[in-house]
Order: C-alpha cells, then sequence, then structure tokens
C-alpha cells in the first residue's frame, strides 16, 4: 500500500505541471456509471474511443464543466502532438484509481482538462444556440434518441448496456440518412446515399494508375414483407458502375452469403469497392473523364440509376 501511495503522490505532482493554473472543471454530480465506465476503459473492457466520447457527452450535456479555453498545459509536446500519441497513461491510471475512490474528483477532473486542453475530447455546441434544449428543438427526433442513448449508457452491464444501445445507434443512423441523405425509391426499397466524397464514398487513382472507386448507401424496407438485395459474385449482382457503353463489376463488398436480408423496416448499410479484377466474371474499372458514370442498381423488385458525378465534361 506504501507503494501505492507513493504513485498517487507522484501522480499529483506530474497533474500540478501538466494542467494550468486556470478554473479546475467540476462535476454538477458524479453520475455513478461514469465511474465504471473509467474502470472498464482501464481494465480495457471499452475502448479508448469509447470511453473519451462518454466523457464529450457529459460535458456537452453540462455533466461537467470544464473552463473556456483549457491549456492544455506544460507537458511534453504540443496539443498537435498529444493527439498523436493519444490518451497518456497516467490519465488511464487516475481512471481506475478514481474509480476505486483512492483520489478525488478533481484529480480525476484535472487529467479531463488536460485531455479538452489537447484536443484528445472534443465538445461540439450548436453555434445558433449555444445550448441542449434548443438543439433539441431543432431536431426533436435526434435528441430524443440521443436521450436513450445516454439512458443505455447509465447501464452497468457491459453485455445489457450494449443490447440497449445497439438499436438506438441504429435509429440515429437511420434518421441522419433519412434526414441528410438523398432518396432513391426502388419498389420496396429505399436506398440513401450522401454522396461522393461523404464517409465511404470516395473516388482516386492510385499510383500505379488504377482507378478506385468506393460506394456506401443505406437500403431500407419500406414494405411489409421480407426482401434480399442480390450480390453473390461479380458475374451475379445486381449492382455494377456504367459509363454509358460498359458495365464495371465490384472488386469488393460486404454481402454475406450473396445477400442482404431486411425485414419490414429494417435499414442497413452497405459497401462496394470497384477497381482491379477480382475474376469470377469481375471487370477492371476504368475512368474516362469524358463520360459520365452511374451506379446501378437491377434488383427484382425495380431498377435506378444513380449519377456519381465522376464525369468531368
Amino acid at each position: 500500500m506504501k507503494a501505492k501511495t507513493t504513485i498517487l503522490v507522484l501522480s499529483a505532482t506530474l497533474l500540478a505541471s501538466l494542467v494550468s493554473a486556470s478554473a479546475a472543471p467540476a462535476f454538477a454530480e458524479v453520475p455513478p456509471w461514469i465511474k465504471n465506465n473509467a474502470a472498464w476503459w482501464s481494465e480495457g473492457q471499452i475502448s479508448e474511443a469509447e470511453f473519451l466520447a462518454g466523457i464529450a457527452y457529459l460535458i456537452s450535456s453540462g455533466i461537467i464543466t470544464v473552463p473556456d479555453d483549457p491549456a492544455p498545459g506544460g507537458g511534453p509536446g504540443d496539443a498537435a502532438g498529444a493527439q498523436e500519441e493519444g490518451v497518456p497513461e497516467w490519465v488511464k491510471n487516475n481512471a481506475a484509481w478514481w474509480a476505486d475512490d483512492l483520489i478525488s474528483d478533481d484529480d480525476f477532473l484535472n487529467g479531463i482538462q488536460y485531455l479538452v486542453g489537447t484536443g484528445l475530447i472534443t465538445v461540439s455546441v450548436p453555434a445558433e444556440s449555444g445550448n441542449a434544449a434548443e438543439a433539441g428543438a431543432a431536431d426533436p427526433v435526434l435528441a430524443e434518441l440521443e436521450a436513450q442513448l445516454a439512458e443505455c449508457a447509465k447501464i452497468t452491464k457491459a453485455y445489457k448496456r450494449i443490447d440497449c444501445e445497439k438499436p438506438v445507434k441504429q435509429a440515429i443512423l437511420l434518421h441522419d440518412y433519412r434526414t441528410n441523405a438523398e432518396l432513391f425509391s426502388v419498389g420496396p426499397i429505399n436506398y440513401y446515399w450522401f454522396g461522393m466524397g461523404s464517409e465511404g464514398n470516395s473516388f482516386e487513382i492510385s499510383p500505379s494508375g488504377q482507378a478506385l472507386l468506393s460506394i456506401r448507401m443505406l437500403a431500407e424496407n419500406t414494405s411489409d414483407e421480407i426482401k434480399a438485395l442480390d450480390c453473390t459474385s461479380p458475374s451475379l449482382c445486381s449492382y455494377d458502375v456504367w459509363d454509358g457503353s460498359a458495365a464495371f463489376r465490384y472488386a469488393g463488398t460486404d454481402f454475406t452469403s450473396g445477400q442482404i436480408v431486411l425485414n419490414p423496416g429494417d435499414a442497413r448499410e452497405f459497401n462496394m469497392l470497384f477497381g482491379p479484377n477480382v475474376g469470377y466474371g469481375g471487370s477492371q474499372f476504368l475512368y474516362d473523364e469524358s463520360k459520365e458514370y452511374h451506379f446501378r442498381i437491377n434488383e427484382s423488385f425495380g431498377s435506378m440509376m444513380v449519377p456519381l458525378g465522376l464525369g468531368q465534361s
């Protein structure tokens, strides 16, 4: 116990040198589930990203307050360097000791202040209002879903918490697509697409000259029957890229066993890559800037041409 006490003293000394002398952060009230998360993070049961996301939520919702301009302190390197290196080990140690009530709330929160100051935790506040109430009024559906997600985070048993969070996160994903993406209705399936340049949607020419096109969409079954998206192999797939004269087959996809089965009301993202010829009736994706390219849907329940906007003419 003497060794641990010595470590705690050294940690407190290190904190004093790393954290700025500005006003210390504080909890409005310490939620018990936060200590559980701190313990799970220190034990490797949840990821660093999950822990930091939880802390960011608490700051955004006003449960944790930090100075308006928290400085990263006098530690080695600058804020950019700290982001590259990740969360320092002493912060993770503090989380474990705090979970065991071996250090105070203030000691733990000094570490949180350091993470905010270095940019390892970022907090988004709507510019128009600056408060969660007005943000919720702008999108009440999203506000309700995020409130449900916050309630799930209070569950102490990891597997129960995950079971609670999974459908809520799926609902948030679907809401984001419905609200912000372009809709392409094909029979009973709604396809949503954010367009080129969004996450999972990119086009580039590799150093070897190979054109690489990545497509990510979400498909939602709006019918009261089970529907399936079919793509067994490059040669037997209901999805390809069309340049007006030639069809290009995929080089990679996350279709499982050739199908994505959607129950009534279900929605799922899918990804497809077009590039080198992988065989099985596939084709190499070739790019000509004078041509217009479309992502082509040709299912048994309907067809659609989605313009990709790759052509320059």
